[in-house]
Parts: C-alpha cells; sequence; structure tokens
C-alpha cells in the first residue's frame, strides 16, 4: 500500500487531468478545483484533507451531466481517499 501523502498526490495528478479536460462540466471543474486546493492545504492533517476532499468529490460523483470516463476517475478518486487512514 502506498504512502497516504503518495496517495494524495496521485488524487492531485488525476484532478488535475479532470480538470484539464473540455468535455468535464463547469460545475464539476470547480467542484475538482475545490477538492485540488483541499488536499494541497499542508496546514491540515492527511486524513483531514482526505475526508473533506472525499466529501468534496461524492457532491458530484453522481452528476447525470458527467461523462462516464471521467465519473470512473471520480470513482478512483473516491476510492484512494477512502484508504486514507484515519490517524
Amino acid at each position: 500500500m502506498a504512502e497516504p501523502k503518495e496517495m494524495i498526490e496521485r488524487c492531485i495528478a488525476t484532478l488535475q487531468m479532470v480538470n484539464e479536460d473540455p468535455m468535464v462540466p463547469r460545475n464539476i471543474r470547480k467542484a475538482t478545483d475545490e477538492t485540488m486546493k483541499i488536499l494541497s492545504d499542508g496546514k491540515k492533517q492527511i486524513s483531514l484533507r482526505a475526508s473533506l476532499a472525499l466529501s468534496k468529490i461524492d457532491e458530484v460523483a453522481s452528476d447525470s451531466n458527467m461523462p462516464m470516463h471521467i465519473r470512473t476517475k471520480i470513482w478512483e478518486i473516491a476510492s484512494a481517499l477512502e484508504a486514507i487512514p484515519l490517524s
């Protein structure tokens, strides 16, 4: 299993890729941008950042306007964030 910090970095990279996809609706881009900011906030513990980011991702995970390939990426991010231990 990867270290929590490494998992956060992977999530940020995937979110960046989602954000740059021209097929992604604006509201989802906004949510992914906010999620990246949450995950990048070094002032908070990693477990808290993961929890807050997961809440933000859950808000848009079932958006009917989301392309399927992006939905898959969002689910991958959610799974990675859920795997970060709460310590």
